[in-house]
């Protein structure tokens, strides 16, 4: 199938047609479909199937077992009203870099392994990468089995439900020691490429980054009859603390979003008793995020305090800078860097988003390439990539996969 037929067929899934966004959570309805159709590509070439303890959906061209294989893929859930690019392109952009390679009759030296890594974006149960920090031993099975989506359902009943066995999951190294290289080509979630005129980038490093929980525990009370001097309104300090938020990050030339709350009693006419938002910061380096993050939790704690309300501030999840194999990396700019003409060189670039491929780097050599984003936009509906960008994304990961596996 070509890259634009598969595209086409992935594209209906688990799209709302209210907003036109992606509701593609981990081990729901859409998922499924989603997984049942990476089995069916998988099975049409011929590959060998399996889904690993984790939930990891595998396609293997050659001997799982005989080491040093090659791997590629990326996920294939979304973010609530997510874009149809981030994750897909890099699933749908490995069965068509592996179509290109048979029909240049590429022969292959090493095991060549698609994957699609399961709740990547952490949508349901609000931590990003659990197949791969699973698989890496970076989420032990207590801390997933505590995993509860907004309805409840904790993630071992998700998995049931799903037909899966949760007290199969854990750490996986004999799968990661027979991996030789990682490569997740993905969307860019900036406009890098857009501004330098290229179709296709290398990544450098993922900055550290991490989610912080903000718990605001105010008073209760009619929203008509209590005096403003007498409330105890949570709301406020959260408020305060979100603009904080922004002041700290331009400063500092970094980013902090509050993109999520969760008020309680949650009433047009009530005062709230429980305001609770979620703080997601991202910086190139270490130093400037703890400086970022301080600054944001020092605003609160005195915003709070005037304000009379109680706060709890709780680290959900961090994941500290990842370089990327430096040696992989330059591989991967020697394939991709046109050898006859030293001019045209492969961008490297810096992100500030989190993958999968950053999470396994610490186990086995990881790289990313990028495709162009004209518009920047991502985890929206309007993230978008023309397909001829994609295609020479196909092509440049073609390139690629045959460079490491066909020598």
């Amino acid at each position: 199938m070509s890259f634009h037929s598969m595209w086409t067929e992935l594209l209906p899934v688990g799209r709302s047609s209210a907003s036109g966004g992606y509701r593609r959570y981990a081990w729901t309805g859409a998922d499924a479909d989603c997984r049942a159709w990476f089995k069916g590509q998988a099975e049409a070439r011929g590959l060998a199937y399996e889904v690993d303890r984790n939930g990891n959906q595998w396609a293997w061209l050659g001997d799982p077992t005989a080491g040093d294989a090659v791997v590629t893929g990326s996920h294939l859930d979304s973010v609530p009203d997510g874009g149809a690019f981030d994750g897909p392109l890099g699933v749908v952009s490995s069965f068509a870099a592996l179509d290109e390679l048979r029909a240049r009759q590429a022969e292959f030296t090493k095991p060549l392994a698609l994957v699609n890594f399961g709740d990547e974006e952490g949508a349901r149960f609000g931590l990003a990468c659990v197949g791969s920090r699973l698989t890496a031993g970076q989420l032990t099975v207590e801390q997933a089995h505590k995993l509860t989506d907004g309805d409840g359902v904790t993630l071992p009943r998700a998995m049931e439900a799903a037909g899966f066995d949760p007290d199969a999951i854990g750490p996986d190294p004999e799968r990661l020691a027979r991996i030789g290289a990682f490569v997740e080509l993905h969307v860019e979630q900036g406009r890098a490429l857009d501004l330098s005129g290229d179709q296709v980038g290398i990544a450098s490093a993922i900055w550290p980054h991490g989610r912080w929980r903000f718990d605001f525990r105010g008073e209760a009370n009619h929203a008509g009859t209590t005096r403003l001097v007498d409330r105890r309104d949570p709301m406020l300090p959260y408020a305060e603390t979100v603009l904080a938020a922004r002041r700290e990050a331009r400063l500092a030339g970094a980013v902090a979003t509050f993109g999520k709350i969760s008020v309680e009693p949650n009433g047009v006419n009530a005062i709230p008793s429980l305001v609770r938002g979620w703080l997601d910061s991202r910086a190139a380096d270490q130093a400037t995020l703890d400086a970022v993050v301080a600054g944001v939790q020092d605003a609160a704690r005195d915003y709070a305090e005037v304000h009379g309300i109680d706060l709890d501030i709780v680290r959900e999840s961090f994941t500290p800078v990842v370089e990327f194999d430096h040696a992989l990396r330059d591989e991967l700019a020697r394939i991709l860097g046109r050898e006859q003409d030293p001019e045209l060189k492969i961008p490297v670039l810096g992100t500030g988003a989190g993958h999968d491929a950053g999470i396994l780097s610490g186990d086995i050599p990881t790289a990313m390439l990028f495709v162009r984003n004209p518009t920047g936009v991502s985890h929206s509906p309007a993230e978008f990539a023309a397909e001829d960008d994609c295609v020479a994304g196909v092509h440049a990961l073609a390139d690629v996969l045959e460079g490491l596996a066909c020598r």
